[in-house]
């Protein structure tokens, strides 16, 4: 691996200890780091006919992408923005759900120096209306499929500051809409990298997202020209990718998560990427597609594997596979065991968010999987866990999850710059040194954290603070629970008692009786007291558009 080692003075196998790698990781950043020259421009010079990725549609088009491919076409790109005006600093909104051309697109604007603004598909009028005038988006490049374009044109009306409007997959969305890969055809493939004051520094702001919303409006989250770096973790000692193999993270480029896992960390690592551009979600699909391309690395969602487990994974043949993740929600021990009984493979943890990249993780090969720990913090990463006041707590009390940054000058490579045009909002959770996760978890007496939950959703019962996670842990091991969430409802004597809200597996029907079962479950699972007294049958949990369930939605409902 030449660029990790470019970059960390060290090769990854260097390392013989956890201890050695927390003591001696090093990033070397240069002033001027720019991950589209340095790393993709690097690697399509000297391995230019390596593949960097493999796309295939939902439809099974397969598309080969080389180093030097993917190299020639973002410089195309780049070129297509310049003759539109686009500048270093603008800010341009990317709806291209798994299409190649987000990787075009976003390593473009990179070039630039224009700021990278990542969207879900999922988005309706008035979602595009707020991300538009809040975010300052000068253009807007919309996938062809659906009805994206649609919703768009009903909110730019309210969006005087969006001045151009591109959409992919050829389609003829009337008035005003570019054809996104005809410009970059007919665009020159000569780029040179800019100078003087159109050159980037890596203190320059790369990536604007939007926050998943769980509590409100979704937040501004910006990221600098260092960000790739903190994704070294990610790809190179996480997802444990290698040159020459085929790593395969499940993420919608609307989300950050796609960078987690389709880009930085893994180019970084030499690994090509497998973006599989699916509409809807099949346990048996994704098992057919991890067989048939040899998939040699693998992340997904928790949920994800719990649909595929709900297949025959012995008919299909995982033998390329090596190594598994997951992030996004907590593991429940329950999918962790099967999937290891089923497969061979360990699933291996890790926790960021939005703000962060991966800051807690069971790094391969040095920490094995504690089913339902997170793991331990991620080198480079000071994690703490204090209570209200911001005091650290002892072993095995509950507390928040914070990271040590002084300030935005003085901060690991991954974390945020801060939220965008939102000072207030930065300044709660970023002070005395420490930025505020919004997560609780407690540490064991060997520095493993085990997540509790988000603050808001700690439920306080009868002198007990409750984590929703371990109730909707030990409900996952009962048959019946297709996915669950718990709650606090109001109760004059105990405060709150805990809930359950419950989608049932085909099959069940809800029933006094089944209730029963499903409370002596939790009080033989987990301890007693955390069971839920209050059980709610639903046919579907309400969720964010990234597909994370909104607690609050069903607190608030109960509060009426």
């Amino acid at each position: 691996m030449v660029l990790y080692e470019k970059y960390t003075g060290r090769n990854r196998d260097d390392y013989v200890t956890l201890e050695d790698l927390y003591r001696n990781f090093s990033i070397k950043c240069p002033d001027d780091f720019n991950f589209a020259y340095d790393v993709l421009d690097t690697l399509a010079q000297e391995k230019p006919d390596s593949l960097a990725m493999l796309w295939l549609s939902k439809d099974g088009e397969e598309k080969r992408i080389t180093f030097a491919e993917m190299k020639r076409y973002t410089d195309k790109t780049a070129n297509y923005f310049y003759s539109l005006g686009i500048r270093k600093g603008d800010f341009v909104l990317l709806v291209l759900k798994r299409s190649y051309l987000f990787w075009y697109a976003i390593l473009a604007l990179h070039k630039i120096g224009a700021v990278a603004v990542q969207a879900t598909h999922l988005l309706t009028a008035k979602d595009y209306v707020y991300r538009c005038q809040k975010g300052g988006i000068k253009m807007a490049v919309i996938t062809g499929d659906g009805d994206c374009t649609e919703h768009f044109d009903e909110a730019v009306y309210e969006c005087p500051n969006v001045e151009l409007k591109a959409v992919s997959g050829h389609k003829d969305a009337g008035e005003g809409w570019l054809d996104f890969e005809a410009g970059i055809e007919a665009a020159s493939e000569d780029w040179q990298r800019p100078t003087g004051k159109e050159a980037t520094k890596a203190t320059d702001i790369m990536i604007m997202a939007f926050s998943s919303g769980t509590t409100g409006y979704p937040k501004m989250v910006s990221h600098d020209f260092t960000y790739p770096f903190g994704h070294l973790m990610t790809g190179v000692f996480w997802h444990r990718v290698e040159p020459g193999g085929l790593h395969f993270t499940i993420s919608d480029t609307g989300w950050l998560k796609s960078l987690w896992g389709k880009l930085y960390g893994q180019w970084l690592g030499e690994s090509a990427v497998f973006t599989y551009d699916f509409d809807t979600f099949s346990g048996a699909d994704i098992l057919e597609k991890l067989e048939k391309y040899k998939i040699t690395t693998f992340c997904a969602p928790p949920t994800m594997y719990r649909f595929m487990l709900k297949e025959d994974v012995t008919k299909y043949d995982l033998s390329s596979l090596k190594h598994c993740c997951t992030a996004g929600e907590a593991l429940n021990p329950e999918v962790f065991n099967k999937w290891r009984e089923t497969t061979g493979l360990r699933i291996f943890e890790g926790f960021g968010q939005s703000e962060t990249t991966l800051c807690c993780s069971t790094l391969y090969p040095w920490v094995q999987p504690r089913p339902g720990s997170m793991g331990l913090p991620t080198p480079g990463y000071q994690l703490v866990i204090v209570d209200e006041n911001g005091q650290e707590v002892d072993p095995g009390v509950t507390g928040e999850i914070c990271i040590k940054a002084d300030s935005q000058d003085n901060k690991p490579k991954g974390l945020f710059m801060g939220y965008y045009n939102d000072e207030a909002s930065t300044q709660k959770s970023w002070h005395d040194g420490l930025y505020h996760t919004g997560d609780t978890a407690y540490r064991d007496e060997l520095g493993f954290l085990w997540y509790v939950g988000r603050n808001d959703d700690i439920i306080k019962s009868s002198g007990y603070r409750i984590g929703p996670f371990e109730v909707e842990s030990a409900l996952a091991e009962h048959p019946a629970v297709l996915e669950s969430a718990v709650t606090g409802v109001p109760d004059p004597i105990r405060g709150f008692n805990v809930k359950a809200t419950i989608v049932l597996a085909n099959g069940y029907e809800p029933s006094e009786e089944l209730i029963k079962e499903l409370q002596d479950h939790v009080k033989k699972t987990t301890a007693p007291y955390k069971y839920p007294r209050v059980i709610e049958f639903v046919s579907e949990l309400p969720k964010t558009i990234s597909g994370k369930i909104r607690r609050v939605e069903i607190r608030e409902k109960d509060m009426k």
